[in-house]
């Protein structure tokens, strides 16, 4: 067994683990393209003529619905936690592999974090 016995070990774990999933779904570039075919682009000119563009999900159907899903933060983290809860659940040791790689993966991200706001970066 990968992950921890204990209760509260496996409660770290995989919320480590809805946190780097979400955060890769929602935030990370690397998944940009999947995220694209959801989302409408709006540019808009501020006062001095800077052009910015926002992702606005788009109006109907599906897509718009996945849209909502994907600019919401807390939404999506449900239910990557529904996903990776019922992967735990099964007893699988290649998900029980996949939860433990994505918890490492949030510690790693918090620490750069946290050593980039000590150095200044």
């Amino acid at each position: 067994m990968i992950l921890p016995e204990t209760e509260f070990g496996i409660l770290l774990v995989l919320g480590l683990a809805v946190f780097r999933l979400t955060r890769l779904i929602v935030f990370d570039k690397i998944m940009e393209p999947f995220r694209r075919p959801f989302f409408s682009e709006i540019e808009v000119k501020d006062e001095l003529g800077k052009v910015e563009i926002y992702l606005v999900p788009k109006e109907k159907g599906i897509r718009s619905w996945i849209g909502e899903l994907l600019s919401c933060y807390w939404c999506t983290g449900f239910w990557v936690s529904v996903c990776l809860t019922f992967i735990y659940m099964t007893h699988s040791v290649v998900g029980e592999m996949i939860i433990f790689i994505f918890a490492v993966a949030a510690i790693g991200s918090l620490i750069e974090v946290i050593v980039s706001k000590v150095i200044g970066n």
